[in-house]
């Protein structure tokens, strides 16, 4: 069970297109389903009408999704769940500090794990990662990965200052298996992957597999994202997309017969093979 997980801050752009072919394409190749889950945990960053947007353009490619579609505000009472969970392993402490305090991956450098803070100060939660933590998972495209998980990305936070959920808590909860099997996304999420497997882990949850695809960067080199202003896909070309996502996965290409985009994606997912992703 495969899934596509976009936030609503805007249309779907070349690189958000690739991450759902990318997952669609490996699901369905495995013969299994493949939904569309909208991470709506952070309503100050939506952007109106951007679930009609993400819809229009994925049906203009012919990427269909199994299902009704999922949110994840309908999911709070889970997070909350995990939330008392770790607190009543010992497993959170409440953190003051600012973004100018923070160290390396905005890890807290300070005693906060130490203190007590009074009910009406504003705290972020953060989840306590020992030491000695090393995260290892086999990535369906980039291989065997080895994460020294409480070194690199210690204490991070699960519940935020403003009291909303934090996405790797989020992400952690709602991509276990069976949840779902399969997490296929962008590379840029690589370093969230040890942090959602520890939460699991300590949830005593199951994980699904995961993979990284290649992703798409503009002219200077930077990730293309809405944040930045990248340009929503073209939904009167899908085949073009389609063609240079493709491409861009390393997968074969269709040929030149193939004029509709269910001809197109029906041939690619026969034909899909995770060894040729780019690494």
């Amino acid at each position: 069970m495969g899934r596509f997980a976009p936030s609503p801050t805007g249309p779907l752009h070349a690189g958000s297109l690739l991450a759902a072919l990318g997952s669609l394409l490996h699901a369905r190749a495995q013969g299994g389903v493949w939904h569309l889950r909208i991470d709506d945990i952070d309503p100050p960053r939506a952007v109106q009408g951007s679930v009609a947007a993400i819809q229009a353009s994925l049906e203009a490619h012919a990427l269909r999704f199994d299902g009704d579609i999922q949110y994840q505000s309908d999911h709070s009472y889970r997070y909350e769940q995990a939330l008392q969970r770790l607190e009543a392993q010992g497993d959170l402490f409440h953190c003051t500090c600012t973004r100018a305090m923070l160290g390396a991956a905005g890890s807290c450098q300070k005693s906060c794990a130490q203190k007590q803070f009074a009910a009406s100060e504003a705290t972020c939660l953060r989840v306590k990662v020992p030491l000695s933590t090393v995260i290892t998972l086999d990535d369906a495209f980039l291989g065997p990965q080895n994460w020294l998980l409480g070194q690199q990305l210690s204490n991070f936070v699960v519940r935020r200052r403003d009291g909303l959920y934090a996405y790797q808590l989020a992400a952690a909860v709602d991509d276990a298996a069976p949840a779902a099997t399969q997490v296929i996304r962008g590379r840029d999420l690589l370093d969230s992957t040890p942090r959602q497997i520890f939460l699991q882990r300590r949830l005593g949850l199951p994980s699904p597999e995961y993979g990284h695809l290649p992703v798409l960067t503009d002219q200077h080199g930077a990730k293309l994202s809405k944040q930045q202003g990248a340009s929503a896909v073209n939904n009167h070309q899908p085949l073009h997309n389609l063609r240079t996502a493709l491409k861009e996965l390393g997968q074969p290409d269709p040929p030149a017969k193939l004029k509709d985009s269910v001809s197109l994606l029906a041939w690619s997912q026969s034909k899909w093979d995770p060894l040729r992703v780019p690494r």
